[in-house]
């Protein structure tokens, strides 16, 4: 090879080294589901403080909704904003009141799973007084505060009795100072078409709930066709048995049964 071909072969060889490299394409991790949590009647956020760290550490995005209460169309719409900025899909969850709301606002294109936790699963036009009617009312409803504007309260002891009777007699102190004020107007407001007629649905029975008929509950997860899961305890089941509550939501976005223990027999 003479000089002259042995410059042009190291020329170009030299201006292809220098050429840059194409850019890889950026790799894009999908976007992680998001629980957007639904308190009920009587509470608020906090009723998911145990819940939602179990749910972040894997790797979930939470959004507990703050309802104002005032009335079903309005807690509905304050779940509808969660889920509008929620990133990826959404499991959404309620408790107690919360089914109510669920299950208008899980007709949201982004929903892709509802859990109820010892929560009223409505049918349609159907509303919780009208679940009520011709059952024995329960013990605790004639011990209702209701203030001049319509807001009702559950005084502390009947907290401690029979809407968290087996927390510590300091959470319970902590759930009956931090429980919303809850319209009475929200006992006849109806839901128009239930989220689970078209999405598929997990549910929580609290074995041993005064505020909601445990058979009731059972019976509300059945007609909505349910996959079921029978805890012992109270009717904020979230709190006094957390990892397991944890674990039916895990279920719900995996669209699997839940791997939790059975309930202890009585």
């Amino acid at each position: 090879m003479n000089k002259l071909t042995l410059a042009l072969v190291t020329g170009v060889s030299l201006t292809a080294a220098a050429q840059p490299k194409p850019a890889a394409a950026p790799v894009v991790p999908p976007v992680q589901k998001t629980v957007v949590l639904v308190h009920g009647a009587f509470a608020d956020g906090s009723s998911w403080d145990k819940v939602v760290p179990l749910l972040e550490a894997k790797g979930f995005n939470v959004i507990a909704v703050q309802n104002p209460l005032s009335s079903l169309a309005d807690d509905v719409a304050a779940t509808k904003r969660a889920i509008e900025q929620a990133p990826g899909k959404v499991i959404l969850v309620g408790h107690s009141y919360g089914g109510m709301i669920i299950s208008e606002a899980g007709n949201n294109d982004k929903v892709e799973a509802l859990v109820y936790v010892a929560a009223f699963a409505p049918d349609a036009n159907e509303s919780i007084t009208d679940m009520g009617k011709g059952k024995p009312a329960p013990s605790w409803a004639g011990s209702l505060k209701v203030d001049s504007g319509g807001f009702a309260w559950l005084p502390t002891d009947i907290v401690a009795k029979d809407f968290a009777q087996d927390l510590s007699p300091a959470e319970q102190k902590l759930v009956a100072a931090k429980q919303g004020p809850t319209s009475v107007k929200v006992f006849d407001a109806k839901v128009a078409s239930p989220a689970w007629k078209t999405k598929p649905s997990w549910y929580i029975v609290a074995s041993e709930d005064h505020m909601i008929d445990p058979q009731g509950e059972a019976g509300m997860a059945k007609r909505a066709n349910a996959t079921t899961t029978t805890l012992k305890g109270s009717h904020v089941i979230m709190l006094s048995k957390a990892k397991e509550t944890a674990a039916v939501i895990f279920a719900a976005a995996a669209g699997k049964p839940a791997t939790t223990a059975p309930a202890a027999k009585k």
